[in-house]
């Protein structure tokens, strides 16, 4: 079950979209590393536009999460127009997949 999240709003520089999507494509593995980040999506929502949306159980899994995150925004600051924006967000309704189809079973905190 997840209960919160964020969504990140990020604008690349233009010109620097392929780094900022390499950016988000390496940070994957960090992240299915962190057992209380149930969701984790990057994506395109236009030509310079991205977000991450994930979500979490609780609250001790989301701030794991951020402490991380924020260090791997950081890394390049030089690929973004703005700063990226972290927004907090509380999960009202998800389809989640469930262990057994194709996901692991989520860790138990």
């Amino acid at each position: 079950m997840v209960n919160i999240g964020f969504f990140v709003r990020i604008e690349a520089k233009p010109g620097h979209q392929a780094a900022v999507e390499a950016q988000l494509k390496s940070a994957l593995p960090q992240v299915e590393a962190e057992p209380g980040t149930v969701v984790w999506m990057a994506l395109r929502l236009g030509p310079t536009t991205y977000a991450v949306v994930d979500a979490f159980p609780d609250e001790a899994a989301r701030q794991d999460h951020l402490e991380a995150g924020r260090a791997r925004l950081a890394a390049h600051p030089e690929h973004f127009a703005v700063p990226p924006v972290i927004e907090t967000t509380d999960v009202i309704a998800a389809k989640v997949p469930t262990a057994g189809i194709g996901c692991p079973e989520p860790a138990k905190r």
